[in-house]
């Protein structure tokens, strides 16, 4: 058997209500929760009292937080920085009252202008980020979201790579390579070194329909295997993003995230991969 791997996601998909959040993750057998939104409140928006309440639920139900899924980076990079910065701190600190040593992070829009022009002023700020995290013991995990200066895998290898800190770490969703219309395969080859995260969905590249793990064309299999043949252990966030009138795979919140779960699963099941 190959792994462990452990299973996490975002059951703000599940449900607003934190309550249905719990309910849901357990139904799915999943004890690891990425902490996105809370009662339609991003998750730097709540109060501390708040996240402390968050925080005993989910110990109480047995669910451990993996990582915040901040939205930070997620701004064009022409925009107020130092405000930015100062919301970046808030995620730092959510990691610590939520128990995790993990945040997400994405690497900043460049709308109007070329990547490449952007490229010195998004390096800046994702090393100062990298730099805070260090010294708050958070490692950061850099998703290939579409859109933004790393979409595809050369800038987001250039920017880890340029970094140069165990402290920033590459994030892989197989179905943004599938948008951004890069191959996913050959978008993996080069992140591979560096990536100790996935989010977990697909997607069918001809009609944009995204689907769970092994019905696109994400080569999640593919992928997830060879990142288990390098040794890989580590966390695969379930991100169902299934549309709720989907014919195969709608449903309720909690409906679709026990589809794309066990979709995962029968991919884990094929790959000898066991679950920690």
């Amino acid at each position: 058997m190959r792994g462990p791997v452990t299973i996490t996601g975002f059951a703000d998909e599940i449900a607003a209500d934190g309550g249905e959040q719990i309910d849901g993750l357990l139904a799915a057998g999943v004890r690891h929760v990425e902490v996105r939104a809370l009662g339609g409140t991003n998750v730097l928006d709540l109060s501390d009292d708040e996240t402390a309440a968050f925080r005993r639920r989910l110990e109480d139900a047995g669910i451990a937080v993996s990582s915040v899924g901040s939205p930070i980076g997620k701004t064009p990079i022409r925009s107020d920085l130092e405000a930015h910065f100062a919301r970046f701190r808030i995620a730092l600190r959510r990691a610590d009252q939520l128990g995790c040593r993990f945040v997400r992070v994405f690497s900043f829009r460049h709308e109007g202008e070329e990547a490449e022009q952007v490229r010195g002023e998004v390096l800046g700020q994702m090393r100062r980020m990298t730099d805070a995290a260090a010294e708050a013991g958070i490692t950061l995990v850099l998703e290939n979201e579409s859109r933004i200066y790393g979409d595809v895998p050369e800038r987001c290898a250039d920017l880890i790579e340029s970094v140069g800190s165990p402290h920033l770490r590459g994030l892989v969703d197989p179905a943004n390579f599938v948008t951004c219309g890069c191959d996913p395969l050959q978008a993996w080859e080069r992140l591979a070194d560096h990536v100790v995260w996935f989010h977990i969905k697909d997607k069918v590249a001809a009609s944009d329909r995204v689907v769970p793990a092994g019905h696109g064309d994400g080569e999640v299999e593919a992928i997830l295997g060879d990142a288990l043949d390098r040794g890989f252990s580590g966390f695969l966030s379930i991100e169902p993003h299934l549309r709720a009138n989907d014919p195969d795979f709608g449903g309720t919140g909690a409906e679709r995230f026990a589809i794309a779960t066990a979709a995962l699963r029968r991919v884990l099941d094929r790959l000898g991969a066991r679950e920690a």
